[in-house]
């Protein structure tokens, strides 16, 4: 995952949350919802961001670690 990736994530889950909290979503189908509308709005930012700059942004590269990869937690 690239720093892009990332960022359009966040604005997805902001935007879910902002218009979550105008409409008073409640229960499932409401936030359901409200998590369309968000995703809506960070698609159609991200499309028009690869159209202007001609790059993808998102990426075949996997954020998390292998499973066998050692971390500091479990040398």
């Amino acid at each position: 995952m690239i720093e892009a990736e990332l960022i359009f994530t966040a604005l997805a889950e902001l935007s879910t949350r902002e218009i979550a909290a105008i409409s008073e979503a409640k229960g499932m189908t409401e936030n359901k919802i409200a998590g369309v509308e968000g995703g809506r709005i960070a698609k159609k930012t991200r499309l028009a961001l690869e159209s202007k700059t001609g790059k993808k942004v998102v990426s075949k590269t996997n954020y998390l670690l292998p499973r066998n990869a050692k971390t500091i937690d479990n040398k």
